[in-house]
């Protein structure tokens, strides 16, 4: 396998050169080691190869962006991350392929940035470019002056990529007794009626930029229907049943400016979710509820600095004390905060950077200062850590996962 990558991508990119594409990309190589509770095992040694394959004629263009992924197992993960074609008329535009869809106004968080569905192979440390998927679909975009239609289509339904069960970012559930898992529903086949569909409208004013956006889709995290059934002995076990269920939401986001100040802000409204709860054995462990997620956030700058904060909430419309606590949700309402505050010096070629998700449910945190030094024009250099605090939520839950990592990244 890892002898017809190499042998495809070698080829490719001869074919890039010879067609006279835009050909850029990086290389990258990545360590990460644990700190504390006694271990200091190096728990990622990757590198990776990332292309971008781009033209551009009167009326047309398309991207091609393989990825390439080597690890310390000396394994090769090809990833596909977008191959895509542009058709341009004009008052609009056709995309068709294998693409990334951003929508929103937040940072670090997803509430209308719904499209593309995450890779959660190792938590939200990634750049964000390789946590969201690319999706396989259709988008168009209509023109009228400075307002934008959108509207997207996806055939193929795309779901959550959690990491693996043995690794130090899986989320380890917590049932007192092993289940059973029945994973014979969790498929979504592709298919006409079990397409989503999403649909944007965006304005560029003088004194505000908005969207207002809607989707008909399935929810990227499957819901785990329970149920009991006989063992064979007499007895009976506990059955988990993943399974994707439709989900419509409603939201938008804005942007304006205020002097030295920026405001944003960005909601969805979720309509029929699914929540597991603390009885397993009535309704097959679930109640639907609505729930609304949002966030308000300003950026400015203070003595050279560059300041972002944001809160956010979750809210479970019609909350009962059934639903059971989950890392994301831990009772009716979910409060959250990021802080971001960013130096640059030496020509803006020397970066500080701190950045910390704060749960004020869970009374947890995670705190990723870095530096970041351009060694040259093509190469990068990066040097941080990912602390987490706490013991329990999303962030507390990987409270023995403190690390420090390098990058180097030499860009072309």
């Amino acid at each position: 396998m890892k002898k017809y990558i190499f042998i495809a991508v070698m080829v490719f990119t001869q074919f890039a050169f010879a067609q006279s594409l835009d050909f850029s990309g990086y290389v990258r190589n990545y360590s990460g080691m644990l700190v504390g509770n006694g271990s200091n095992d190096f728990v990622i040694l990757q590198n990776t190869f990332n292309l971008n394959f781009e033209t551009r004629y009167n009326n047309s263009a398309f991207k091609v962006n393989p990825l390439i992924y080597h690890d310390y197992a000396d394994s090769l993960t090809f990833e596909m991350r977008e191959a895509y074609i542009d058709l341009y008329f004009d008052n609009f535009d056709l995309r068709v392929g294998k693409q990334q869809i951003v929508w929103g106004k937040a940072d670090g968080v997803f509430i209308t940035d719904i499209v593309s569905p995450k890779n959660l192979y190792e938590f939200l440390l990634p750049e964000f470019d390789e946590i969201r998927l690319g999706v396989i679909g259709a988008k168009f975009d209509y023109y009228v002056g400075d307002n934008t239609f959108e509207l997207v289509w996806l055939p193929v339904f795309t779901p959550t990529k959690y990491a693996a069960p043995n690794s130090v970012w899986a989320i380890r559930p917590d049932f007192q007794v092993p289940p059973t898992f029945d994973y014979s529903k969790q498929e979504v086949k592709s298919s006409l009626e079990n397409s989503e569909i999403f649909l944007k409208y965006s304005a560029l004013t003088e004194y505000v930029d908005f969207e207002i956006m809607g989707g008909y889709m399935w929810d990227d995290d499957p819901t785990m229907y329970s149920s009991f059934k006989p063992d064979g002995s007499g007895g009976m076990n506990l059955t988990i049943t993943p399974e994707h269920n439709r989900l419509s939401l409603a939201g938008g986001s804005f942007s304006a400016t205020l002097g030295p100040f920026v405001f944003r802000g960005e909601a969805a409204y979720y309509f029929g979710k699914y929540f597991n709860t603390l009885t397993p054995q009535i309704d097959k462990g679930v109640v639907q509820k609505d729930y609304i997620h949002y966030m308000l956030g300003t950026d400015f700058t203070l003595f050279d600095i560059n300041f972002s904060m944001q809160f956010i909430q979750k809210a479970i419309m019609d909350y009962e004390d059934v639903i059971k606590p989950t890392p994301f949700f831990k009772g009716e309402y979910n409060n959250m905060a990021t802080f971001l505050a960013r130096y640059s010096t030496l020509n803006e070629t020397l970066d500080f950077e701190f950045f910390m998700y704060y749960d004020f449910e869970y009374d947890a945190a995670l705190m990723r200062p870095r530096v970041l030094y351009d060694f040259s024009d093509s190469i990068n250099l990066q040097f941080g850590a990912n602390v987490f605090t706490g013991t329990e939520g999303q962030f507390g839950q990987f409270n023995k996962n403190d690390m420090l990592y390098g990058k180097i990244i030499y860009s072309f």
